[in-house]
């Protein structure tokens, strides 16, 4: 398969285009064929070893001496399930998932392999790869800026003394999002 490789730390030129091994998942992951992914500025950050010191000699030690495969970038992606483990009973052949790959990476690549009892989900019928690759991060992201923006501004706190400690602002937060991502485009008119 194609995939990004990071060759080694530094400028966006380290990153070259090779062909490597098709991963084959475990018995309790799914094989993903990926359509769609991001670049986060997290993996901008590990490629250009732009990290707190105390992390970068063992990143090099880990990139170098421990980790024996190609690293290949990539935390957020959109595709479909082409391969099951024999032990996966949530996921089937062909089904659109979206998800986030973690400290793991891979989505820079054609296919990557994430366990069951990770993150992905079933891809919303009505949004796109593309969309649907924003959201494990970007979804969280958008999260914690609004409720930042209702704690400025002061939204819900009547509701407080009721819920206590923020949980109206939090349920609010998290309604909202849930809500700009599955929410069903209107229809013709």
């Amino acid at each position: 398969m194609k995939a990004i490789v990071l060759t080694k730390f530094g400028r966006p030129n380290v990153l070259q285009l090779q062909q490597v091994a098709t991963p084959a998942p475990r018995d309790d992951e799914v094989l993903i064929r990926v359509y769609a992914t991001t670049v986060t500025a997290g993996e901008c950050e590990l490629r250009g070893l732009r990290v707190p010191i105390t992390f970068r000699l063992p990143l090099l030690i880990y990139g170098r001496f421990i980790r024996p495969k190609p690293i290949i970038l990539g935390q957020e992606l959109a595709g479909e399930i082409e391969a099951v483990g024999s032990a996966v009973t949530r996921f089937r052949k062909g089904d659109q998932v979206f998800g986030w790959t973690g400290l793991r990476l891979g989505a820079y690549a054609e296919y990557t392999c994430l366990p069951e009892s990770g993150v992905p989900a079933i891809k919303p019928s009505h949004m796109t790869y593309e969309e649907a690759a924003t959201l494990p991060v970007g979804g969280l992201d958008a999260t914690y800026f609004l409720r930042a923006r209702l704690k400025r501004s002061g939204a819900g706190q009547a509701a407080d003394h009721e819920m206590g400690h923020g949980q109206q602002d939090h349920r609010f937060a998290t309604a909202c999002v849930v809500f700009v991502i599955f929410a069903q485009p209107p229809g013709p008119a």
